[in-house]
């Protein structure tokens, strides 16, 4: 067995990466090891003296290059949540073995005539619907990455996915070094007018730690850049701020424009190879949605009255803005928008922040999941992590059986990525009658405690812990035997249904009543609160959906381009919102120069993703709403036929068997406040 961590049979506790062992040295030898060891496996495979069954070729596949899997997993958390120097500058080479790794595999002749072999005498083999599952997946796939192609279509194609990962990899370097790269110093009191205390309390700490005592250092950070924005009675440090906010990487050291289009031209090349004619066609060919159009027809039907709801609110703000002498700018939105929600409410979310300490939030999450699945989630003492501050915990079914592990990973920092994610460094699956557990780590971006007061959370902040925190429920209540099945592999359009749906719960009366809890005093949030929350929770959806839907529009148009040969992304972007009819006063969710989501994660032609499976959680939370919010029925269900069949069935059926019939948009407009 090596030496090298990232290759051993781990036995640390529940089997979780040895982080205090691992080093930025150790990646590329393993990864070059877990090649050898993989193709190892696969020639096994291929080289087979039986004929080829579900069992020796289909159920072998999936099982091979777990070593692969566990050194590439390690690999891309760390590239994400703790990047250095160091592992940057070994990254280029390590996305570049495994793509040529992947398509070595994918692209193996007679490891495809074993599965065609397989796929074509399937009728046979006595599969239950898992394994049919599997073997339509696996054939599918091995044509969708090239088995079917010549020799000559064969390379071309290798060249293609080596371009796209790379390609990916630098755009989103070039987004952290740029959010990074930039702070605002306020050097004068009278300029923090209008901000919460815990914003100022934050900035002056980040002062501190950056040696410009008597400061206050503001970052393009989520907790730090969008409350100034919604506060700071400075518009001109606002309109400063937005500026380098929402001009990353246009231009520059970190320019990512023509990555951008080199981004398209490669996947517009790989498309056609395909046979399709856009990115957009070939990507959805394997989703819910199946075509671009279906993904514009829905994005449509939002877009048409979030906008009017949007036109609204501006009216209403405008009336607002005209005491301060003031044309409503882009900067401005947050700042008015949060004026006229104290006008009509009486409430400003920095009113309920000091009820919501991220412990007490945490609590009450696990209450929720506790009354709806049983679970419980047990803290773990003494684990090795590979950055302070993370928590740990074992999950436990209701009969008190092991599930899997779970960490968090809280607050901002230089070496990660901005955003909230869930990911895996073990998955879920069953071999040899074993069960092997997920470790999930869960990783997110809020606001940090200070000297004074712990971590207070936004609103935002609430519902992205618990949104994150269902994917978190897809993977580690993972109930299935094949490792490509498990968890969120599932289709991009259905993944997120899970994390949206926990959302709806942060915000339920009865649940606030339980973690709402003052920070100081103890006291449970008052009804009137409670009554604010509720009154004002469709407010700004006009605005959260019309930017959320101006990104999704974005994201279609660039990957349904037939021809990029003369694209200038900002030109684009600019026409495409004008087409659409996005008011000057609102920008898309995420300008393409830092778009990560689609040109540098795993979304492309897929941010509609976000609307299509809130569809799917609004129609499924109704049922909720229905029969009791807590009712253990309607969980099971869930549970049962969504959390943990994974990608072992298709979505549809799976939703079907939950809902008992398909969605529709309705229960979503309502919700918003949009009909």
């Amino acid at each position: 067995m090596s030496d090298n961590p990232l290759l051993q049979d781990w036995t640390t506790k529940f089997g979780v990466p040895p982080f205090d062992k691992i080093k930025t040295d150790q990646f590329l030898p393993a990864m070059k090891e877990a090649i050898k060891m993989h193709d190892a496996e696969i020639d096994a495979i291929c080289n087979s003296k039986e004929a080829p069954s579900f069992k020796n070729t289909i159920e072998a596949l999936d099982y091979s290059g777990m070593k692969l899997m566990q050194v590439a997993l390690v690999f891309d958390n760390y590239t994400s949540a703790n990047v250095t120097d160091e592992l940057n500058a070994i990254a280029d080479e390590m996305t570049t073995l495994q793509s040529q790794h992947a398509d070595n595999v994918s692209l193996n002749e007679k490891l495809f005539a074993r599965i065609k072999a397989v796929y074509e005498n399937k009728d046979k083999e006595k599969l239950n619907p898992e394994q049919a599952r599997l073997l339509e997946d696996t054939y599918k796939g091995y044509v969708r990455n090239g088995a079917n192609l010549n020799a000559k279509d064969k390379e071309t194609l290798r060249g293609l996915n080596e371009k796209i990962n790379n390609l990916s990899l630098k755009f989103s370097n070039n987004m952290l070094a740029a959010t990074n790269a930039y702070t605002l110093v306020v050097d004068k009191e009278a300029d923090l007018a209008g901000l919460p205390a815990g914003v100022i309390a934050a900035a002056k700490e980040e002062a501190d730690a950056a040696g410009k005592s008597g400061k206050w250092v503001f970052t393009l950070q989520n907790p730090s850049v969008m409350p100034f924005l919604q506060y700071s009675a400075n518009r001109d440090l606002r309109k400063k701020i937005w500026d380098a906010y929402t001009t990353r990487c246009n231009g520059g050291k970190f320019d990512n424009n023509q990555i951008i289009k080199d981004l398209l031209t490669a996947k517009l090349a790989k498309a056609k190879l395909f046979g399709f004619a856009t990115p957009a066609d070939y990507i959805l060919d394997e989703t819910m949605a199946k075509t671009p159009q279906a993904a514009f027809d829905l994005l449509n039907k939002i877009w048409t009255p979030a906008l009017k709801v949007a036109k609204s609110d501006l009216a209403e703000m405008q009336k607002i803005a005209d005491k301060d002498g003031v044309k409503i700018e882009a900067w401005d939105w947050r700042y008015y928008e949060n004026k006229l929600k104290n006008q009509k409410f009486n409430f400003d979310e920095d009113m309920v922040k000091p009820y919501f300490k991220l412990e007490n939030v945490r609590e009450g999450l696990f209450y929720v999941i506790n009354k709806l699945f049983g679970l419980t989630f047990k803290p773990l003492e003494g684990m090795a992590s590979f950055v302070d501050g993370m928590e740990w915990y074992e999950v436990l079914d209701k009969d008190g059986s092991h599930i899997a592990v779970i960490s968090f990973d809280y607050f901002p920092r230089a070496s990660k990525r901005g955003g909230a994610w869930m990911s895996n460094y073990t998955l879920q699956y069953i071999k040899d009658g074993k069960n092997f557990y997920p470790y999930i780590p869960l990783t997110l971006n809020f606001t940090k405690p200070t000297k004074d007061t712990p971590s207070l959370l936004t609103l935002d902040e609430v519902e992205t812990l618990f949104h994150e925190t269902g994917h978190a429920l897809h993977g580690l209540l993972s109930k299935v035997t094949y490792p490509s099945l498990a968890g969120t592999n599932v289709y991009r359009d259905f993944v997120e249904l899970p994390s949206q749906i926990m959302e709806n719960w942060c915000v339920q009366p009865e649940v606030l009543k339980v973690y709402a809890k003052h920070y100081k005093t103890g006291a449970v949030i008052p009804q009137e609160l409670i009554d604010k929350i509720q009154a004002s929770g469709k407010f700004g959806q006009g605005f959260a959906t019309t930017e959320l839907i101006a990104a999704s529009l974005l994201d279609m148009k660039y990957h349904t381009l037939t021809d990029v040969s003369n694209l200038d992304p900002q030109k684009f972007e600019t026409e495409t919102m004008k087409a659409a009819g996005l008011i000057p006063e609102i920008i898309s969710r995420y300008k393409s120069s830092y778009f990560n989501h689609i040109f540098g994660g795993g979304y492309s032609a897929g941010y509609y993703s976000y609307t299509w499976a809130e569809v799917l959680d609004a129609d499924a939370f109704s049922v909720f709403e229905q029969k009791g919010l807590f009712d253990q029925a309607t969980a099971t269900s869930f549970r049962q036929n969504i959390l943990e069949k994974g990608g072992s069935a298709d979505p549809m059926e799976l939703y079907k068997k939950f809902r008992g019939l398909a969605p529709g948009p309705e229960a979503l407009l309502k919700r918003r406040g949009l009909i």
